[in-house]
């Protein structure tokens, strides 16, 4: 079983690989088979859909780099990092947070991917 901080490491470390075939070998030891990913903008399911999906990115975005910018949280099988996503100058475009889910031989089954803070609350105490 793989340690919480090697998994997202290569998953982090796959975002930023220009290479389809060193890509492919970070997320093999990232995100387990039957992976599913999704965020505000798509709905990935597979490791190679993955794959294909963050090459799409570079191509969309040339220049633009993820950065995990924090640890991996994690309990019962679950866990959470945020991250930025910086421009070609290195100043950052967007920050989010990405919460997750372990399969039993710790993997990464999901990712669940969120943009931005969270929204105000309209009950909130000022």
């Amino acid at each position: 079983m793989a340690a919480i901080d090697e998994v997202v490491s290569a998953y982090g470390a796959a975002w930023l690989e220009k290479e389809d075939a060193g890509r492919l070998r970070l997320l093999e030891i990232a995100v387990s088979d039957e992976f599913l990913y999704q965020d505000p903008t798509a709905e990935i399911v597979g490791r190679k859909a993955l794959a294909e999906h963050i090459a799409g990115f570079q191509k969309r975005m040339p220049g633009a780099a993820i950065h995990i910018t924090s640890g991996a949280d994690h309990h019962h099988n679950r866990f959470h990092f945020e991250w930025r996503m910086v421009d070609p100058v290195g100043q950052t475009t967007l920050e989010g947070r990405d919460f997750g889910e372990l399969d039993r031989n710790g993997q990464i089954r999901l990712i669940v991917g969120f943009f931005g803070p969270p929204p105000p609350s309209e009950t909130a105490d000022n």
